[in-house]
């Protein structure tokens, strides 16, 4: 038997749903989307850094966990001068986008949430879905269908 699933509150599950998000923004777009924002000052926590975490499988998702192999993730914490921690973990060595990531996890906890709900996370959302849409499709485009003909004889 594995570990029992943790369960989250409602809050937790909202800024799971945001930091996910971030981790798996392309680095440029969320540089652009937050270019156009005004920025606080914050003090580190812990600097960006660069590090490997080991990533687990399950056969057909269900099975016995397994160790597939390492990944590279850059990660971060960083605190705004309002006391709000920002935690950012982002796949490979990028420490300006990790620093980003924290930087809207510590401001999505305070006043300013909805204002980068739909200036950053809103777009990145989007993009993320169109990209899915378009890896979808040309996934089905290489799709072929195999078939069984039964002849008429008995």
């Amino acid at each position: 038997m594995g570990k029992p699933e943790a369960v989250l509150s409602p809050e937790q599950e909202v800024r799971k749903a945001w930091m996910g998000l971030l981790a798996k923004s392309e680095a440029a777009l969320l540089a652009e989307r937050l270019g156009a924002l005004d920025l606080p000052e914050f003090d580190w926590l812990r600097r960006p850094e660069v590090g490997g975490v080991m990533v687990r499988g399950r056969m057909g998702g269900t099975g016995a966990p397994f160790n597939l192999g390492e990944m590279t993730v850059t990660r971060c914490s960083l605190r705004l001068a309002t006391g709000e921690v920002g935690h950012g973990y982002v796949q490979g060595r990028d420490k300006r986008q990790a620093e980003q990531a924290a930087l809207v996890d510590a401001l999505m906890q305070g006043p300013r949430a909805d204002q980068l709900r739909d200036a950053v996370l809103a777009p990145l959302e989007t993009a993320q879905v169109a990209s899915r849409a378009a890896r979808a499709a040309k996934a089905a485009a290489t799709k072929v269908d195999f078939f069984t003909m039964v002849r008429g004889e008995d």
